[in-house]
Parts: structure tokens; sequence; C-alpha cells
């Protein structure tokens, strides 16, 4: 049963709240995917340079986390045209797997990747914000110990400024489709410009600028380049690239899904990648490595980030320029994860997995309002319990946990569903799939290894969602027996 049919609303309720309707086309698609430009070009740089010790390195993680994303938006194109249906990788895995991976997929989901994603990227707003006005107070500090690592967490008017922000794009997805579209679009040429600016200056004036910063050795200190340094390095990487996945989420929602599909996630995810290599040689061509590893991160918390440190070569406003272009690019990427994400929940609801009223539609507006509330509340409280860097991996670890069983359910669904519509079919298929499967296996692996503490937690977060999947279930089959029961 599909998870449009599931549940389905009684005859007598209004015809507009039925079904989602398909107002975004193929230019807003495309802008969704660019939802992954955000945060992590701007911040990410830093602690990858720290991880691996030379630009070329560092540049080398750029283009092997794109090219293992486009393997995988190859891949999920071929899924999302055969299925297009609100929900897209809990649909994928309902089909191919059953009903219990794909809960844990929705559960992870709404409990951490989705909602961590919304946490960090606020979190990350808050501290551009202290650029204009001071957001400097912090009321508590406190320093845990776990697993051999520090988990530093902090409550202060940072955090307030992101619950702030998360319940604002709650609020503007909730006005309908049309309108988080029309945001979508529009912060979208914006963070392009923006992010343009910085690029241009740092080419053309930039007051450090020269190709011998990229010749810098490898720098003593750093951590060793091997491979799993370069697993974690490209771990950061991914986070920048996260997003594109989120597509065939909305595909309910989406104009000639079978067409527009594939073409929004091949078309973006070039441009992605292009937009990061050109930015990261950008950085690397302005600043002296020394500059870039002591940058914002974890291990410098109160440093400029990367992209400030280099607008700061061309402009006495270079703290404010990147700033301004960090706040446009999260617009669009708060807004895009907003939207995107909530589907998840409101199709586990449509199939009696989650709570029931995150499966309605509002009638005036045609989108799952209770299911975009639900998501951003529980991000809200996933803002005030962690860093940027501490949220972004736990999320990370969950996301390609998932990635890669999804990426696996092309192989069972081409057996599963032989006749399925099929308009377009992953090129070099099965070696694109096998291999994205296997590096996103071996992510996972070293997820493990360079930071047991954010993959504890997001293993414990997907494990406590075993009891809810059998309290939904039983729920279901009581309604069921109910509905049986009742005198007809």
């Amino acid at each position: 049963m599909s998870a449009s049919t599931a549940a389905s609303p009684e005859p007598e309720t209004a015809p507009q709240a039925k079904e989602l309707a398909r107002a975004l086309s193929l230019r807003d698609a495309i802008a969704l995917v660019l939802t992954v430009i955000g945060t992590g070009v701007f911040l990410k740089t830093a602690t990858m340079a720290q991880l691996v010790g030379s630009p070329n390195r560092v540049l080398l993680a750029w283009i092997a986390a794109g090219l293992l994303s486009l393997a995988g938006a190859l891949t999920y194109a071929e899924l999302g045209a055969m299925m297009p249906e609100a929900g897209g990788e809990y649909v994928f895995l309902r089909e191919a797997y059953g009903d219990l991976p794909a809960f844990l997929f929705g559960w992870s989901s709404v409990m951490l990747i989705a909602s961590g994603a919304l946490a960090a990227i606020s979190t990350a707003l808050a501290s551009f914000l202290g650029s204009f006005v001071p957001l400097d107070a912090v009321w508590i500090t406190k320093d845990i110990h776990l697993l051999g690592q520090v988990v530093h967490w902090r409550l202060g008017i940072q955090q307030i400024v992101a619950v702030a922000v998360i319940l604002l794009f709650a609020g503007v997805n909730s006005r309908g489709i049309e309108t988080g579209g029309r945001v979508q679009w529009v912060a979208t040429v914006a963070k392009l410009g923006g992010i343009a600016v910085i690029v241009l200056g740092a080419f053309l004036l930039s007051r450090t600028r020269s190709w011998e910063h990229l010749k810098v050795p490898v720098t003593a200190g750093t951590a060793p380049a091997g491979v799993g340094a370069f697993g974690a390095a490209m771990i950061a990487a991914l986070w920048a690239y996260q997003g594109w996945s989120n597509v065939p989420m909305v595909a309910g929602e989406i104009e000639k899904p079978e067409r527009n599909i594939p073409r929004a996630l091949i078309y973006g995810m070039v441009l992605v990648i292009l937009v990061y290599l050109i930015t990261n040689l950008a950085y690397f061509y302005a600043l002296p490595f020394s500059d870039i590893l002591t940058s914002n991160s974890t291990a410098y918390r109160d440093a400029l980030p990367v992209a400030a440190r280099v607008a700061q070569t061309f402009s006495s406003y270079g703290a404010q320029i990147v700033s301004i272009a960090f706040i446009i690019s999260v617009i669009g990427t708060l807004n895009g994860i907003t939207m995107m994400n909530a589907r998840v929940p409101f199709a586990m609801a449509r199939d009696g997995l989650f709570f029931s009223s995150l499966g309605k539609l509002s009638a005036s507006t045609r989108v799952p309002v209770n299911a975009i509330w639900f998501q951003g509340i529980w991000a809200c409280l996933l803002a005030l319990s962690g860093t940027f860097d501490q949220i972004t991996t736990a999320a990370i670890f969950g996301v390609w946990v998932f990635t890669a069983l999804v990426g696996s359910s092309l192989f069972i669904l081409r057996n599963k569903l032989p006749v399925a519509p099929r308009r377009y079919r992953t090129p070099g298929y099965p070696v694109v799939p096998a291999l994205f499967v296997l590096v996103a296996l071996w992510l996972v692996v070293n997820t493990v290894t360079a930071f047991p503490v954010e993959a504890v937690a997001g293993l414990v977060l997907m494990g406590l969602g075993l009891p809810f999947y059998f309290f939904f279930r039983a729920s279901g089959w009581l309604a069921r027996a109910r509905v049986k029961e009742r005198p007809h």
C-alpha cells in the first residue's frame, strides 16, 4: 500500500485536504537540491585541514565527497522517478525491505537527521548574527566526559536565537508549498550571489593571494593524513553536500516527477560540486594554510570562520560581508530542510507507523502542518543540546547508515518490481550504485572509529525507535480490529 493511500481521509473530508498539491517546477526542484549549499562551505574547511594537513588533500576530500554524492544522486534519481511519492527514502526502504527498516529511517530522520540539521544550521546562523548584534551572553557551560572524549555544552543567547529561527521557518512552510517554493528560489539566487562576491574578492582583490599557498607541505602537528583521517575529512565535506537525497521526499509535490526528479538531482549536484571546488580553491589562494588551520571549528571555537578571514583580506568589512552571505545561504537551507523532511513523518503517519495527527493535511494549504511543527519543536530541543560540529557529525552518521541501505534497495527493487515504469535508469548500473553503497558503508565504519561519542549517540537514538515501532504497529492492528468488529 502506498504512503499516499494508506489511512485515507473519510469521504466527507474536503477534497483539497486529501492529497498534496503538485506545485513545484523543475526550477523549484533544482533550488531544493541547492539547499545543500549552506553552512558547510563556510565552516568545514578548517576542520578538514586539521584532519588531513594540506590544501591538496582538503580539495581531494571535497572532490571525493562530491563524486560519492553524485553517484548517490544518480542512484536516487531512478528510485525517485520510479516511486514519486511523498517520503522519499522512507518509501524506497518500505517497498524494498518492509516496514521496520523504513520506520527506523523515518524515526532517525525525524529525531536526528533532519532535526539535527535544523538544529546545527540554526546554531551556526546565530553565531554569524553575532557579527551585527551582541550575542555573546552565555548563561551555563558544562564539559561532559563520555567515552574518553569531552562534550562541550553551553546555553546562552545564541541557542535561544537558533530556536527562534527554527520556529520561524516552520511557520513559513505552514503557509503552503507555493510559499516555501518561492522563498527557496529567491534564497538560492541570493546565496549564489553572496558566494560569488567572496570568491571573486579572493581571486581578484585579496592582499594576501598567492598560488604558493597550495604548495605548503603537510603541516607539523596536524593529525596524520592516513585513510582514517581522509575518511573523517570526507565526512566533514559530506555534511556540506548533505541534502540532495531529500528531493524525492517532496516527489508528491513536484510536477512531472518521473522526468523532473532525475534532472533536478543531476543538474543540481553538478552545480554544487563546482561551487564547492571553486570556493575552496579561493580560500587556499587567498590565505596561508596556517590561517585556515586555526579558523573557526571545535578546536578554535572563538576564531573567525575561514570565509570571514578570506573576506578580510580584500575588505575591512570582511566579517560582515561573509555574515550576510552566510545568513542568506542559511535561509535557503533551513527553508528547504523544513519543507522536504517534514514529508517523512507525514508518510509514516499515513502508513499507520507514526502519530496519526501528523498524517493530516491542512484544508487550506494542503501541506502537513502538524508534521512541520512536530519536526521543528524537536529540532529546537536539539539546538539546545550541542555544538555545530558535534550535532552535524551525529546527524551525518545516521544519514549514511540509511543512505547505504537505500542505495542497495535499487538492486532489490529492480528484481521485485521488474515492470515498474522507469523513464530514467542509473547510468553505469550496477557498478555506480554498488560503489556508492560500499563507500557509504566504509564511511559508517570510519565514523564509529573517528567519532565514537557522536556515533553512539546516533545509534542510541535509532535504537530508541524500536519500542515506538512495535507500539505503532500494535496500535494499527488494534484500530483495524475495532473497525472489523463494528456492526455494519
